[in-house]
């Protein structure tokens, strides 16, 4: 019997609900950590991750079985629980998301953007909206701004 082989990757962008500055630095690498740990029970390799104080970015594999939104779900759900349950009782995630499919050959580069967030967003001084707009024009995907942010 022949075998069904695939890899995914994918590079993955969310913001909190209403982009609200919730996550600090105290709880951000216990939150990176929570859903490096999660992904991984389901299979997801995390190559990299980075929590903003309003939005997340995450490179990691799609488990042959499951679909993007069923990836999605595993990390909003459970993390929505996680951080209301330490210290950010308001918390909640937006509606949508960003899946951006990455080349094996882009891996470095896009890990890269990821880890220097931070650098990113105090040099240029792009909000998370900026940033967002950027990727769907980078990646070619056609948008309504009205069904976009909530």
């Amino acid at each position: 019997m022949s075998q069904s082989i695939s890899t995914n990757i994918n590079h993955i962008v969310f913001s909190t609900k209403y982009r609200e500055h919730l996550v600090n630095e105290e709880i951000r690498p216990k939150m990176q950590a929570y859903i490096i740990g999660v992904l991984s029970k389901k299979g997801s390799y995390v190559h990299e991750i980075y929590m903003n104080p309003d939005h997340l970015h995450v490179l990691c594999t799609l488990p042959k079985p499951m679909s993007i939104p069923q990836l999605i779900s595993t990390i909003k759900i459970p993390t929505s629980k996680w951080t209301k349950n330490n210290g950010i009782p308001n918390f909640r995630w937006q509606d949508g998301y960003g899946s951006f499919s990455v080349s094996r050959w882009d891996i470095d580069m896009i890990s890269n953007y990821i880890r220097n967030q931070p650098k990113h967003h105090n040099n240029i001084k792009s909000n998370f909206k900026e940033e967002y707009r950027g990727l769907l024009k980078k990646h070619e995907v056609e948008f309504d701004e009205k069904y976009v942010w909530d």
